[in-house]
């Protein structure tokens, strides 16, 4: 029975059981949706056994399936391990592709305009730069690397703490022409602001407005960093940006610098699986390395300790 079982079926049960359906996993996988079905029965078939429960809304795993995949990640790891074991000190080693994902912001507004210096030195990699307003869990094979934040719960990851950066508070001169300009704290109870759409905020570190003024007056709202920069310089309100955000923005004035103002740690998170291949340590290198000579991007950052593995379970 268990001659027939195949790792092209396996990698098909892990692609379902991570996306929940057989349209995502087709999408991911770059199959039809007929393809995806079929190996999974054929899996199925080739235990004896069911291992997903099937609903109007997707797949879910029943408890053997949940066990299955397990051990279905073990032989992953293996199968990762002995591919990049193979291409350590290959003159190809370099080459191939790396997903890394972040949040809209630093992508944007930060990193993509720096990629260029890696193509120069290593033209032979491509980075596929991922945005995302939630978690990325590289652990479950969603990215290469994930930058984020704050340093993300998953079995088996290897998180680095490689920057940390400032806020402030920003306005148009128009906004402070015509509502005045705040001179304390308590000032800022009279004025207005932009920020995040609150039912839409997964990720809990970008409630950073909440560090400077409590219960502020929202005049505009937006899951985009770029469209409340762009609301705030057009006069709508006060804004709290990163350092690296305002760097080609004179339209923006800052507003109680030094007072009103707070930080974020930034996080370079792989899975232990990936973290001695040659193309995913390039690109941690030169993340690192850009992080590093960015005085902007290394607010206090000597008195913590700098590498972490987290060992538990996602929740």
């Amino acid at each position: 029975m268990f001659d027939t079982l195949n790792w092209d079926d396996l990698r098909v049960f892990l692609h379902a059981a991570r996306a929940g359906n057989l349209s995502q996993t087709a999408k991911r996988m770059r199959l039809d949706h007929s393809t995806v079905s079929r190996r999974i029965a054929q899996m199925e078939a080739s235990l004896g056994v069911a291992v997903f429960e099937r609903h109007r809304t997707g797949l879910r795993l029943n408890d053997i399936g949940e066990r299955l995949l397990r051990h279905a990640e073990k032989v992953e790891s293996a199968i990762i391990a002995i591919h990049e074991e193979a291409s350590i000190g290959d003159t190809e080693g370099l080459a191939g592709t790396v997903r890394l994902a972040t949040m809209e912001g630093i992508a944007s507004l930060y990193l993509a305009q720096r990629f260029s210096n890696l193509r120069k030195t290593m033209p032979q990699l491509t980075v596929e730069l991922v945005t995302s307003a939630q978690t990325v869990y590289v652990h479950k094979r969603e990215a290469d690397l994930f930058v984020s934040f704050f340093q993300p719960p998953g079995p088996g990851l290897i998180s680095e703490r490689i920057g940390k950066f400032g806020l402030g508070l920003y306005a148009s001169r128009s906004y402070l022409d015509g509502h005045g300009t705040p001179e304390s704290l308590r000032d800022l109870q009279q004025h207005w602001f932009v920020s995040y759409i609150e039912d839409l905020i997964q990720v809990d570190s970008v409630r950073w407005l909440a560090d400077v003024i409590e219960e502020p007056r929202i005049a505009f709202h937006s899951n985009s960093m770029i469209a409340q920069m762009n609301a705030a310089a057009g006069g709508l309100g006060i804004v709290l940006l990163p350092s690296f955000a305002i760097a080609e923005r004179p339209d923006l004035i800052p507003v109680l610098p030094g007072l009103a103002s707070t930080s974020r740690e930034v996080w370079l998170n792989v899975h232990s699986d990936l973290q001695f291949a040659p193309r995913i340590r390039a690109v941690r290198a030169f993340l690192r390395n850009t992080l590093k000579n960015d005085p902007d991007m290394q607010v206090g950052l000597s008195a913590m300790p700098q590498m972490r593995t987290a060992d538990c379970k996602n929740p």
